[in-house]
């Protein structure tokens, strides 16, 4: 790791989609586009190549594995793999593991936390969430918007297993009062959500986000565009289902048959909502099952289901830090960056083989 003073990138930074700089300086940590002066000799490095802001992974679980949470020393590594592929912002979506100890670190990625997963009783991952009732939903929504970065995150629909299929977890008058508390408290919700009973209802609930958003159709489409709600499609963890149901199908062929159909719909799903002008950003759901450092993959998956190649990059880069509100090349931001040998533009491919990644400055590696 480099410990340079001062940081020389020059070739082509895209500070926007259009907006292409020729250099720039990280100097302390922080971007300029100011060349500094009376610098002594030999104390800048200098790097070379197409410069971005560091990538957003906005649906990720630093802290959990299939089990439930991790040690701190299995939480490094989670975020030492995504930093190595470039992510260096990430919305962590829901973990019951105290990640604080990152924020103290220079060297790995900058975390904006959801508190913990809040589930129906019996009705999610064993381990993963708090599990209690309707009533109850309030006050532990309350609770994880004063222990998150801003973001609470629910699951908003699960097997029900008596039902043998997806269902909806809330009522519609307790979801309405919980996500009323989250914007009073200040902090924007989001949704685990599969199937499509469980949309209408927390949209007009005023949710911010739905998280996979499978269940998108002709009637919840226009609602969701209507209300700015964003979508999170987690394609890379959708493309488990068909291994998902066959796993299911003898216990509960209802559902395996609904994952399947949720599956084999799922680009042109993604492509509908973002023809109506629904936002839709990068998120991989890391943690848990899925392997970190899938960022390319997801921002891959969006371009095969129709998004243009500059949209589904804005959706890891300048969109997806503006929506979090997070700086992207600014000048006075972070010098969070990732270099690369070739115009990711041109071909999003390029993103999966960072050439160098810049965090607070210093190169990585």
């Amino acid at each position: 790791m480099s410990d340079h003073v001062v940081l020389h990138v020059k070739g082509r930074v895209l500070v926007g989609p259009e907006d292409v700089r020729d250099e720039l300086w990280a100097v302390d940590g922080r971007i300029t586009f100011e060349r500094p002066t009376g610098l002594p000799a030999g104390d800048t490095l200098t790097v070379t190549g197409w410069a971005l802001p560091g990538l957003v992974d906005a649906h990720c679980h630093v802290g959990l594995d299939r089990h439930g949470p991790v040690d701190e020393a299995t939480s490094e590594k989670q975020a030492l793999t995504d930093r190595d592929a470039g992510t260096l912002l990430i919305r962590d979506a829901g973990s019951p593991s105290d990640t604080r100890w990152i924020d103290d670190r220079d060297d790995l990625p900058k975390i904006i936390r959801a508190g913990r997963h809040i589930a129906r009783t019996r009705r999610y991952i064993r381990d993963y969430a708090h599990e209690i009732e309707p009533a109850d939903l309030v006050e532990y929504v309350g609770r994880e918007a004063r222990r998150g970065d801003g973001w609470v995150k629910l699951v908003g629909d699960w097997i029900d297993r008596e039902a043998g299929d997806l269902a909806a977890c809330w009522p519609r008058a307790e979801v309405e009062a919980a996500i009323a508390e989250a914007h009073r408290l200040g902090a924007r919700v989001t949704a685990h959500c599969f199937a499509e009973d469980s949309l209408r209802d927390l949209v007009e609930a005023g949710i911010d986000c739905i998280e996979h958003a499978t269940g998108l159709t002709e009637e919840t489409i226009p609602l969701f565009a209507e209300r700015g709600v964003a979508i999170v499609p987690t394609l890379v963890n959708i493309a488990t289902f068909p291994h998902l149901a066959d796993g299911g199908e003898k216990k509960f062929p209802r559902w395996s048959a609904h994952m399947r159909r949720l599956h084999a719909r799922r680009y042109d799903t993604v492509r509908s909502a973002y023809d109506a002008g629904i936002p839709v950003f990068v998120g991989t759901d890391a943690g848990g099952s899925l392997a970190h450092g899938l960022v390319a993959a997801e921002v891959e998956e969006l371009v095969k289901a129709g998004i243009p190649p500059i949209e589904a990059l804005s959706a890891t880069a300048w969109g997806a830090r503006s929506w979090l509100g997070r700086p992207s090349l600014e000048e006075g931001a972070p010098a969070d960056l990732v270099v690369f040998d070739d115009d990711p533009r041109a071909d999003v491919r390029v993103l999966a083989a960072p050439r160098r990644v810049i965090v607070n400055g210093r190169v990585i590696g």
